[in-house]
């Protein structure tokens, strides 16, 4: 009956152990969660088109750019570098104006951090937790980036989100 008892509490003990490693794991997600970003993908913003491209993950990396136009002239770059860590998928992004004039500091990327997955959509939060983006497959050829904001009105404070960039794929 001893033996039987102590069986069942280690068994019991590394069940739950076992939950708990799996629940970190799902928790702290991969790039395979942003994989539905690899493609090419066309809008408009600003009056302008907008153009972006991601790759597939590979060597822990995922890498891409949004390319801005405006008066059929080079607005805005931003490069981008998905990279796995342990805490999960961190985005570096760099903003260039025309001439690959750096707006961060050589030194410098803005930094955003994984915070969770659902299919076909992740969410990432900058370093100061300023912003939010939720980056979403909503259609089999439909991308949309959206920021989002605290509003700290009455009450708990929520993120709204708004619909930042929408891209349609480029076969």
């Amino acid at each position: 009956m001893f033996q039987t008892k102590n069986f069942l509490l280690i068994l019991i003990s590394a069940v739950l152990l076992s939950l708990s490693s799996y629940a970190q794991t799902a928790k702290t997600g991969s790039l395979n969660d942003i994989k539905f970003l690899d493609g090419r993908w066309k809008g408009t913003y600003n009056g302008g088109p907008i153009e972006a491209a991601w790759t597939a993950p590979e060597g822990n990396n995922i890498v891409g750019y949004i390319r801005m136009i405006k008066d059929n002239k080079p607005a805005l770059y931003e490069l981008f570098a998905f990279e796995q860590e342990e805490k999960g998928p961190v985005a570096h992004v760099k903003h260039f104006k025309p001439g690959m004039i750096s707006l961060e500091e050589k030194e410098v990327s803005d930094t955003y951090n994984f915070i969770e997955a659902k299919k076909n959509q992740a969410l990432f939060e900058k370093d100061d937790a300023s912003v939010r983006i939720i980056y979403e497959l909503r259609k089999q050829n439909q991308l949309v980036i959206q920021r989002g904001k605290l509003e700290e009105g009455s009450g708990t404070p929520k993120w709204t989100f708004i619909d930042l960039f929408i891209f349609n794929r480029i076969p």
